[in-house]
């Protein structure tokens, strides 16, 4: 039973970071087309998605381990930020990598989804949103 909870909750993040995606991806192709340059293009783009992603996560993925108003919110939401940091810092990296050696920056940034979707969803499940601690 646990892990069928597990299961639906990775399902509802996952559907989040689609979506939040859909908000980073398409700031970034915007950018891309407006002559910005891929780096910039991905950490605004990153950026955006960050917003739209503690909005979802916050309100439909992990309800179980959303902290109450007060201090404890205003900690969980710097430890969401600062772990969407980290994910835009790799983002950041990866682009700036792959372009600075001629790779398509779409192309970079499709590996740099993968590798940031990784290190945040372990965090936030693991860390920010872990029910336990709250209890």
């Amino acid at each position: 039973m646990l892990r069928r909870a597990a299961d639906i909750v990775l399902l509802r993040y996952l559907l989040a970071s689609v979506l939040a995606l859909g908000v980073d991806m398409g700031a970034f192709l915007a950018l891309l087309h407006l002559g910005t340059a891929a780096m910039l293009a991905a950490t605004i783009g990153y950026s955006l998605g960050i917003v739209a992603h503690w909005l979802l996560s916050s309100r439909a993925v992990f309800t179980e381990g959303v902290a109450s108003r007060g201090p404890e919110r205003t900690r969980q939401k710097a430890m969401f930020v600062m772990s969407a940091l980290l994910g835009l810092a790799l983002t950041t990296l990866i682009v700036g990598a792959a372009s600075h050696v001629g790779v398509d920056p779409r192309l970079a940034k499709l590996v740099a989804i993968g590798a940031s979707f990784t290190l945040t969803w372990l965090l936030r499940k693991a860390v920010i949103f872990r029910a336990e601690a709250r209890a």
